[in-house]
């Protein structure tokens, strides 16, 4: 009984404990936003979160610890976005598009959000690496199993699934910055960006047409 009881009351703290670091994160991400990154200091958090210093410097050691918290909560976001794509009952072909298009979209909107963040987002693009690894392998598995369904269902003509998913994924990583800043497709209708998108992928993913099926 004791034991259950101790059990309870771990779990307990530890989920007021991540609740008050993910309410930190996002009073310094509206802040950063705001104000900018430099113009924030730990103190203005802290008075601007009810917490006190000492509770923030509890979870956070320095600023630049609390804005790749904030960066790593903005990933985590595009990956349940991503994630519920793939988790949709439609063709492995048409997955892959949609999920290109969610990543970009989010990492879009995700940008724009956060006001004066994205400047200090493009410039800092290469220090961001380090907190994104995480969701870049969970994005390159996300893609694998897309492909893998598609080879399973014969829609797809490709010898390495694992392989297509990291190119893919490095794709879409690279087209970030010029898809954020509206240099794709100037002037031109979206549904004729997203055909020329479309085309290239299923090029690249040796798709077969409607009917066809692998000999695999």
């Amino acid at each position: 009984m004791h034991t259950r009881l101790a059990i309870v009351q771990v779990m307990e703290r530890r989920m007021t404990s991540q609740k008050t670091r993910n309410q930190l994160v996002d009073v310094a991400r509206q802040l950063f936003a705001r104000d900018g990154v430099e113009r924030t200091t730990m103190n203005d958090i802290a008075l601007a979160s009810g917490k006190g210093r000492r509770t923030l410097y509890t979870y956070f050691n320095s600023k630049e610890d609390i804005y790749m918290a904030v960066v790593e909560s903005e990933l985590d976001k595009l990956f349940v976005r991503m994630k519920t794509v793939a988790e949709r009952d439609i063709a492995p072909d048409e997955k892959c598009v949609q999920l290109i298009y969610a990543h970009l979209e989010a990492v879009k909107e995700t940008v724009y959000r956060n006001g004066t963040l994205r400047g200090r987002f493009f410039r800092d693009i290469w220090r961001v690496e380090k907190v994104r690894k995480s969701f870049d392998q969970r994005e390159v598995v996300l893609f694998k199993e897309v492909l893998e369904d598609g080879v399973r269902n014969g829609i797809f003509n490709i010898e390495s699934p694992e392989l297509l998913a990291v190119i893919l994924h490095c794709c879409v990583k690279g087209l970030e910055v010029p898809y954020t800043r509206g240099l794709i497709g100037v002037g031109m209708d979206e549904t004729i960006t997203r055909k020329y998108v479309t085309d290239i992928i299923y090029g690249a993913l040796g798709r077969n047409r409607i009917g066809e099926r692998t000999n695999q």
